[in-house]
């Protein structure tokens, strides 16, 4: 037996107003996710747990069947480390680098427009020969997606960090880093102080001159957010006795795949964006379960156009994902034997453009067994499943029969 996971960050949501009272999942043309839906059986998961970030580290591992609230250790920085191949000491602390958007004191793009990764390298780079030292190392990677690891044991993580994508048009000063204690004043005091001055190197880059006068946003501020100490995880083939694989666009989910021993599969064309190569993520799908029992594919593509706001462009995600990556594997699967389960990490609704903890749908199609009543992938037809509502841990148990 073969296991695919496809997961549609973000993808869940509330109803909409303007959609009739209905959800992007509701709308949107999805025939293969219904077809798993109506041949398999669906029920709705809390991935995200009272307490801890409203994040999707927390939400796929609770996914990937590692309770968070015993393994999770902070934020996604040393996860985001993980798949760049940085090493972490037992004393380092690893940030998220978001290159971003500001505008008369105000965040306005938590991504700096979507900037490119050539772009983003030329502007790290700067940054790096302004405020790194041998206890600062700035690392570029995906687009705005960047690293900062903090190598010293002066540093504390005992501090409070704001996503970005949940300050959208706030006022910048008044949203930056916060000190939790006493000893943690230091750390703030210096991370803010990098945040504040990177406008100024950044701003006045060719790159951003340039993208100014093309009428593009400006990636022209850091913002540092995600602190963590590096993890301690089993390997998930210790866990449930299957070898995998992860085939995903963005640091988080590969540096999980390092972290738990998965192979990380690298595909061309995948940006994290609208733009992504999903047939590419399908076609290594395919190919890794020729060795491996198991792949986990994760599209980005949904939550960003949430973060943003953009109801047309989170429906046309959910279609691609639905009829370029989730259709071409069921055609390539016909006549084998295979489990697969479609869904969502979390949901990023598009009012509130910032991820909740609304329990999220999945379903669960096995060539070996029987569905349930359920004919449609969505949050209302899930929560009619005959899994009903599980832990966010529970789904893994559920797809492997561990």
């Amino acid at each position: 037996m073969k296991y695919i996971v496809v997961v549609g960050d973000g993808m869940a949501d509330r109803p909409i107003e303007e959609l009739g009272g209905k959800t992007p999942l509701m709308v949107a043309r999805k025939p293969n996710m219904d077809h798993i839906a109506e041949m398999g059986c669906s029920g709705l998961l809390r991935t995200l747990f009272k307490g801890m970030p409203l994040s999707s580290d927390v939400a796929n591992l609770s996914i990937l069947g590692y309770d968070p609230r015993k393994y999770h250790t902070g934020g996604r920085g040393p996860l985001e480390a993980a798949s760049q191949g940085i090493r972490l000491g037992v004393q380092d602390i690893a940030f998220r680098c978001n290159l971003v958007t500001v505008e008369d004191g105000i965040l306005r793009d938590y991504s700096g427009g979507h900037i490119t990764t050539g772009e983003a390298r030329e502007l790290m780079g700067a940054v790096g020969e302004e405020f790194g030292s041998p206890e600062i190392e700035f690392y570029s990677g995906v687009s705005y997606r960047n690293i900062l690891v903090l190598r010293s044991s002066r540093y504390s993580e005992d501090i409070s960090c704001k996503p970005p994508h949940d300050v959208i048009d706030r006022e910048v000063e008044k949203n930056l880093v916060r000190p939790l204690n006493d000893s943690a004043h230091e750390t703030a005091e210096m991370l803010n102080n990098i945040i504040i001055k990177s406008k100024r190197v950044l701003e006045e880059h060719p790159i951003n001159l340039m993208r100014k006068k093309e009428g593009k946003p400006m990636a022209n501020m850091l913002w540092l957010w995600g602190a963590g100490r590096r993890l301690n995880l089993p390997k998930f083939n210790e866990r449930f006795g299957k070898q995998g694989a992860m085939i995903s666009a963005v640091d988080l989910l590969k540096g999980l795949g390092v972290y738990i021993g998965l192979e990380v599969i690298n595909v061309p064309g995948a940006t994290g964006y609208l733009d992504t190569n999903y047939e590419g993520k399908a076609d290594a799908a395919l190919s890794a379960l020729k060795k491996k029992d198991l792949v986990y594919i994760h599209v980005e593509a949904p939550d960003e156009a949430s973060h943003e706001g953009s109801l047309e462009k989170k429906i046309k995600a959910i279609e691609d994902l639905d009829s370029r990556l989730i259709g071409r594997l069921l055609n390539s699967l016909k006549d084998k034997e295979f489990k697969i389960a479609v869904l969502a990490d979390h949901a990023t609704p598009i009012k509130e453009r910032t991820h909740i903890s609304d329990p999220v749908p999945f379903t669960i199609y096995s060539t070996d067994s029987s569905g349930d009543e359920v004919n449609s992938y969505d949050e209302r037809s899930a929560a009619k499943g005959l899994f009903g509502l599980k832990e966010g841990e529970e789904f893994m148990k559920l797809l492997l029969g561990a």
